[in-house]
């Protein structure tokens, strides 16, 4: 049972917190202060410490400090009261997972902590149980139990010499996939050959696939060896195999089952050590039974079938994989981009991502690009624009229901940080833009942690005080 220690100097936050997360299955604690918290720490571990950051004694960071020097493992979530960006960024920056601010909502506080989790879930797995051939560049990132299955598949057809069936949609990684399968596979040293059967045009792609000799048509002024060859020894890979044209099919109908074959122009047979794996984002069941896909054919390659999830069925994973593209490009592009806000987050969590996996990718790369801050928030997020508003997309009620007071805090920050931009960092002219007071504005800033800094901040009256070409102040008479 996962073990949640609750730090926090009011009672009543401590009595809240203890009887949810008690009812959600967590084994909780509770502790007033810093100090005791400190020692419960030393007598047990802990799992996760949800903290307050200003308390007597010994406050939260301070805290995070000295639990971490012995118990670096356990996951930290500060709370704040006062919704101060600078405090909250200084808690993760000292390596606190996430943080949350006071007033809250215990649903929040319940996803983050199943977030956190699932993140070290999936270290746990990467170091220990997945081989060392998928934690590469190429790696496969995944918390979820449809992952996981995928990865023990993984595992079991890469110690076998069987042709492997991947389906999915386009953009879950079903080449990522086949990679793993090579990688972790006694061919590993071997070649590893793609070939994208829809992007060949017909009358090149069995040249492509089988090679052919000299003079078998115009143009053949030698032998010219095919990809199949090529993959001697090693994998070949036919990307989106429901292209494949039929009269090609029985060609490779024969390869797949006596591992020969008859390059264009020749004479002889070429016999081939060659393991086969194919993918498809159709549906080649449905293919064989309209007569597009040859039923033999099918059964040879389909084997051993692994089928990818769509991103949107495999939610739990959005952090992690985001977090991963997130750490790739900040390194490759030398940003110091540390994390993804929980707002940006929930922005990920409630998109539907039609280009699964590689779209993802894409959005993070352009966050990197346009993120002013070490934290990304929603506004470097840019989504497709039937699901978004002003960065924000708002979500229909499902069985599950939303978090009412998270979808309005985005809609709020994009306002406010849209309207600061178009003042030119004036807090006031801002505030002017949306109806509300210069008060009112501080106060909302402060609560949704958006810095003033960030914004170039121009002063119109100062441009207007010196005269063209002397430089020297006038007065208004």
């Amino acid at each position: 049972m996962v073990k949640i220690l609750v730090v926090d100097d009011e009672p009543s936050i401590r009595e809240m917190l203890m009887i949810y997360l008690q009812r959600e299955g967590y084994a909780v604690t509770c502790a007033a202060d810093g100090d005791i918290a400190l020692s419960c720490c030393e007598r047990e571990h802990y799992d996760v410490v949800i903290a307050d950051i200003k308390m007597p004694k010994i406050d939260g960071i301070t805290l995070l400090h000295r639990v971490h020097a012995f118990s670096p493992d356990t996951i930290f979530i500060m709370i704040t009261a006062f919704g101060s960006f600078e405090t909250a960024q200084e808690s993760m920056q000292e390596d606190a997972y996430d943080y949350i601010t006071k007033p809250f909502d215990v649903e929040e506080i319940k996803k983050k902590i199943e977030t956190a989790l699932a993140g070290r879930h999936r270290q746990t797995i990467t170091s220990a149980a997945l081989p060392a051939a998928l934690a590469g560049e190429d790696e496969m990132i995944g918390v979820s139990i449809q992952m996981q299955k995928v990865m023990d598949l993984v595992h079991r057809a890469a110690a076998t010499k069987t042709t492997v069936l991947i389906t999915g949609e386009s953009g879950t990684g079903k080449e990522l996939v086949a990679r793993a399968i090579h990688r972790h596979s006694a061919r590993c040293t071997q070649p590893f050959v793609v070939i994208n059967c829809g992007g060949i045009p017909e009358t090149l792609l069995e040249s492509e696939l089988f090679g052919y000799r000299k003079g078998a048509f115009t143009g053949a002024a030698k032998d010219k060896k095919g990809l199949l060859e090529s993959a001697h020894n090693g994998t070949l890979f036919l990307d989106e195999v429901g292209d494949l044209p039929l009269s090609l099919q029985v060609k490779l109908l024969r390869m797949v089952q006596e591992r020969t074959f008859l390059p264009i122009g020749g004479t002889e047979e070429v016999k081939v050590d060659v393991r086969i794996i194919s993918a498809t984002n159709k549906d080649l069941a449905k293919m064989v039974s309209e007569g597009r896909f040859r039923e033999d054919l099918y059964y040879r390659l389909n084997v051993i079938h692994i089928a990818v999830p769509p991103l949107r069925e495999r939610t739990e994973d959005i952090p992690v994989l985001a977090r991963h593209f997130l750490k790739k490009y900040a390194q490759q592009t030398g940003k110091q981009i540390t994390e993804i806000s929980s707002f940006a987050l929930d922005c990920l969590m409630r998109y539907h991502f039609p280009g699964n996996v590689r779209e993802l990718e894409n959005i993070i790369e352009r966050g990197v690009a346009l993120a002013r801050t070490s934290i990304m928030l929603p506004d470097s997020l840019t989504l497709a624009q039937s699901q978004q508003e002003h960065g924000v997309r708002c979500p229909r009620i499902g069985g599950e229901g939303i978090m009412l007071d998270s979808v309005l805090a985005q809609c709020e920050r994009s306002y406010i940080t849209e309207a600061l931009q178009i003042a030119g960092g004036s807090m006031k002219e801002a505030a002017r833009l949306l109806g509300i007071t210069y008060k009112s504005m501080r106060v909302r800033m402060e609560r949704l942690g958006i810095n003033l800094r960030e914004f170039k901040i121009q002063h119109p009256e100062k441009k207007n005080n010196t005269s063209p070409g002397t430089g020297t102040q006038t007065r208004t008479p």
